[in-house]
């Protein structure tokens, strides 16, 4: 039965190279994988996923307004469709991941999605929090902190280095972006992000 999976993680936890050697997996067997990336991640109009390690693939790009479900029913029309793969799953509507949901329950294919669960302020992304919420599979990809203890949560710094607790909710500059545990996210930010003093 197709299935609708969400892996999250922090930063630079290796989420575009198991997308990437997932679906390399598909192809190596004669199989026809949809790979599709959020539009900040355009290079020159055409969309691209990319591992640190150096490796990267073209991909459909998708803009909020797009319904998803449509693009995937249109392409069966060419040839069989075996998975879809979605990098940057927190860039997602709800109404793009419901549109996922149907092509898994719908149309009988398996759709990966990858990304990021929370922001630098701690926070849900919306596509993040409704995969969280409907996805049949939930994986969690782990990095470490520089603790050594397991990273959930990302800072965004500044040129110098400096933690940023505020700002626009996206920011696709990569090297600005440190995983870290929830502890040290706190320490760093100096955030308590409920009402009421810390304990």
């Amino acid at each position: 039965m197709a299935k609708l999976y969400f892996s999250y993680a922090a930063m630079n936890a290796g989420k575009s190279t198991l997308l990437l050697q997932a679906s390399y997996n598909y192809r190596e067997r004669g199989m026809r994988t949809l790979l599709f990336t959020s539009r900040h991640y355009a290079e020159d109009g055409v969309g691209v996923i990319s591992s640190r390690l150096g490796i990267k693939a073209e991909a459909e790009i998708y803009d909020p307004g797009d319904d998803l479900y449509q693009r995937v029913h249109d392409a069966m029309r060419e040839s069989k469709v075996d998975c879809v793969f979605v990098d940057e799953a927190q860039f997602l509507s709800q109404a793009q991941v419901w549109q996922l949901a149907r092509v898994t329950d719908r149309l009988k294919v398996p759709v990966m999605c990858f990304g990021l669960r929370t922001d630098f302020q701690g926070k849900l992304f919306p596509g993040s929090c409704e995969l969280l919420a409907i996805a049949d599979v939930l994986r969690e990809i782990r990095t470490i902190c520089y603790c050594g203890a397991k990273a959930t949560m990302v800072v965004r710094q500044d040129e110098h280095g400096r933690v940023l607790t505020d700002g626009d909710q996206v920011s696709i500059e990569k090297s600005v972006y440190v995983s870290l545990c929830r502890k040290h996210w706190e320490e760093e930010t100096g955030r308590w992000p409920v009402k009421g003093p810390l304990p």
